[in-house]
């Protein structure tokens, strides 16, 4: 079993995650962070790489683009036992991620303000956490995944004990994902099916 060398922390729910990045940072993995996240880390005295530095490439359009790149996606979505994934990720400086803990813009607090307009609650849809997201659950086999800060201590737990999270942990945490993922598609979706796209102003003189 391969030991964690790097997570990925990113969130807007940042509750307990101090003390979590802490005790990664004490079984010596290295921490990428983008953000307010890692404003918050570094606060508390964690010591956290932002994703531009280890990507080469700036946060760009208003935060819109911080995630998507090869390096992050590449780190987390390579197989672990496939020969020719890590040749590939040799030859293009590709590193692994193998925790991956994020969680999402609060599109559904957003919208509930009745009053809220389609602008505000289109930059609430977030793109590049559930992107990680399902990148990470879909590479369960090697990627721990986490969305419930109420999972952390489980996955210190084994970390600790092993240098890794069990097969069977990775995968129950991949099925949170895609429950959340869904969820939260829906939300959009049923919020947006209500805008009358011939009286809101959004769409006045376009």
């Amino acid at each position: 079993m391969k030991k964690v060398e790097r997570a990925l922390i990113s969130l807007t729910d940042k509750s307990g995650i101090e003390d979590f990045a802490k005790a990664l940072t004490a079984l010596g993995i290295e921490i990428l962070s983008t953000g307010g996240t890692a404003k918050k880390l570094r606060s508390s005295g964690v010591p956290v790489k932002d994703v531009s530095e280890f990507t080469g490439f700036p946060e760009m359009l208003d935060g819109r683009v911080k995630t998507l790149h090869p390096l992050v996606h590449g780190g987390i979505l390579n197989q672990r036992d496939n020969t020719e994934h890590q040749e590939q990720c040799s030859k293009y400086g590709i590193k692994p991620i193998d925790i991956v803990a994020v969680n999402l813009y609060a599109f559904e607090k957003t919208v509930a303000d009745p009053n809220c307009p389609l602008a505000e609650a289109i930059e609430n849809i977030d793109i590049g956490g559930p992107t990680l997201l399902r990148a990470s659950a879909k590479n369960f086999h090697d990627v721990t995944v986490i969305v419930d800060p109420a999972d952390y201590e489980q996955v210190l737990t084994e970390i600790r004990a092993t240098g890794n999270t069990t097969l069977q942990t990775r995968f129950r945490l991949a099925v949170k994902v895609f429950q959340l993922t869904s969820a939260y598609d829906t939300a959009i979706a049923a919020w947006l099916t209500k805008v009358d796209v011939d009286k809101n102003p959004y769409f006045e003189g376009k």
